[in-house]
């Protein structure tokens, strides 16, 4: 049975459609993904030969990012990102959580400068906090 036939028949291994659907550059980054407990099934870790169907909620975790995405096809064959796109559908507290950590990252950025103070800027800020302490 090809590739094509499995999927025509519903039947893709997690990996195989991660990596299809573009989550991870290939499928060993997918199946380490897996294997350490990123990829859950309705509050269950996944296994790598684990199949799965069209309808599944599927929890990933990639680096600070949780995505909770609708599985809508089925692909063992690695296409082109907008093809990849169809496969599946983040919800809309996924994409509302992601914004929202987006926001904090950005938030937390600005309270650190891109610099080192100069020696001006140095005597301004003593200068400051001299001044809250009396």
């Amino acid at each position: 049975m090809s590739r094509e036939e499995d999927a025509d028949n519903g039947r893709v291994r997690i990996d195989k459609w991660l990596w299809a659907a573009r989550f991870f550059k290939t499928r060993s980054l997918a199946k380490a993904a897996i294997e350490g407990g990123h990829v859950h099934c309705d509050g269950q870790r996944m296994k790598v030969s684990r199949e799965v169907m069209a309808g599944m909620l599927l929890t990933l975790r990639q680096g600070n990012e949780h995505k909770t995405v609708l599985v809508k096809a089925l692909s063992a064959v690695r296409g082109p990102a907008p093809v990849a796109q169809q496969l599946y559908e983040e919800t809309e507290e996924s994409i509302a959580a992601r914004a929202q950590l987006a926001e904090q990252r950005k938030a937390m950025n600005l309270a650190h400068p891109d610099h080192r103070p100069n020696k001006k800027e140095r005597r301004q800020i003593h200068r400051f906090q001299k001044g809250w302490s009396e």
